[in-house]
C-alpha cells in the first residue's frame, strides 16, 4: 500500500498559475534572469557611446582624454559601462558554470573565484577612470 507522505499536495485555492508564477526550479532563477536583462539592455546605448567616444579620441594626446574624461557626464557613463559590463559577465559566467560544472566544491569554488575576479578587475578600471579624469 502507497504510502500518504509520498501522495502529491494539491492546493486548491491557488490555480496553477498562481502556483508557478514567479517561481523558477530555485524559487530565484527570475531575479536573475531579470539582472541579466536590465544589464543587457543598458550596455546596448553604453557601448555604443564607449566605441563613439574612442573613435573620437584616435589620435588624441593624454591631454585631450583627460579633459574629456573629467567632465561629469563621460566620468558617469565610463563607469557606468563598467559596472554594466563586469556585473553582465559575472551573471552570464555565473549561469555557464552552474549549468555545466557537476562537482559541488568545485561549483563554489569556480563561483567565487568568478565573482572575486569580476569586482577586483571592476574596481581596477573605476579606479583607472578616476585617476585618469583626475589628471593623476
Amino acid at each position: 500500500m502507497a504510502n500518504p507522505a509520498d501522495a502529491p499536495h494539491i492546493d486548491m485555492m491557488r490555480s496553477q498559475l498562481g502556483r508557478a508564477r514567479g517561481l523558477g526550479a530555485a524559487r530565484a532563477g527570475s531575479g536573475h534572469w531579470w539582472a541579466q536583462t536590465v544589464t543587457a539592455i543598458a550596455l546596448v546605448p553604453l557601448s555604443l557611446w564607449f566605441v563613439c567616444g574612442m573613435i573620437r579620441m584616435i589620435g588624441a594626446s593624454r591631454a585631450d582624454v583627460v579633459t574629456w574624461l573629467s567632465g561629469p557626464l563621460p566620468m558617469v557613463l565610463m563607469l557606468a559601462t563598467i559596472v554594466a559590463t563586469f556585473h553582465h559577465l559575472q551573471l552570464g559566467v555565473q549561469v555557464v558554470i552552474e549549468d555545466y560544472v557537476h562537482q559541488p566544491g568545485l561549483r563554489l569554488g569556480s563561483l567565487l573565484l568568478v565573482k572575486g575576479a569580476s569586482v577586483l578587475l571592476a574596481l581596477l578600471c573605476m579606479v583607472s577612470v578616476l585617476r585618469l579624469a583626475f589628471g593623476m
